[in-house]
């Protein structure tokens, strides 16, 4: 073998060498920039992830906040109605609670019911005390026999004794419309001689008593909510 042959088959040699080294570059350079592209989308999509997560944790957040909000505006709205309502009935309270002292100016009218209001039944005691206003003194002793009586053929009793506290009265009518000391619009306050037993029937603890009962039927007829009822 001369040495053009020997020359040439080294020139092969170094061109199969190149050729494997290129190809084995290329492979090394293709798996290089899979694995980084690999890895480059799975830092994108964990960053992606991380952002959801702080998004979903802000929005809730501010769902929280919102519903926070909503309910303390819903019971400011409650509060006012229920304010409004409480008004809106011590006012009608109050109106009744006038016109009660209306009843006293009418001296006959006043008179039938002072002995209505002297329940002896209510008792059955055969000896009560009764007290009144001083002012109405003269009215309840004017219908006391009658009330005894009454009460005596209804029970099927004897007459009981009636004692009118002529020491200790109840409050006279208040002055006007602003008074705050204690007042009371009429009718008699009953009790046994013992005082274990008292029946009040002033005009305004009837009244009162009535108030009471009627308040669950009328506190819902003092307003007609209408879309009010959709936010309550």
């Amino acid at each position: 073998m001369n040495d053009a042959d020997v020359s040439q088959q080294i020139q092969q040699m170094v061109r199969f060498i190149r050729q494997e080294a290129e190809e084995k570059a290329n492979e090394i350079s293709v798996s290089a920039e899979e694995e980084f592209n690999i890895e480059k989308l799975q830092l994108v999509e964990a960053e992606k992830r991380k952002i959801r997560q702080e998004y979903d944790r802000k929005q809730k957040q501010v769902d929280v906040r919102k519903k926070i909000d909503y309910s303390m505006q819903l019971n400011a709205s409650r509060i006012k109605v229920l304010q409004a309502q409480d008004d809106l009935v011590n006012s009608m309270k109050d109106a009744a609670s006038q016109e009660l002292l209306r009843v006293a100016e009418d001296s006959k009218t006043y008179k039938k019911l002072l002995k209505d209001l002297i329940s002896l039944l209510r008792l059955k005691e055969p000896s009560v005390l009764l007290r009144c206003r001083e002012a109405d003194v003269e009215l309840v002793e004017s219908v006391l026999d009658e009330a005894k009586q009454e009460y005596a053929e209804k029970a099927q009793v004897h007459s009981p004794t009636v004692n009118v506290d002529h020491h200790v009265y109840l409050p006279p009518p208040p002055k006007d419309s602003n008074s705050h000391g204690l007042s009371c619009s009429g009718g008699v306050v009953l009790a046994s001689q013992d005082g274990k037993i008292v029946c009040e029937n002033t005009l305004d603890a009837r009244l009162e008593l009535v108030f009471r009962q009627k308040l669950p039927e009328v506190r819902p007829a003092t307003f007609s909510f209408g879309s009010l009822n959709l936010i309550l």
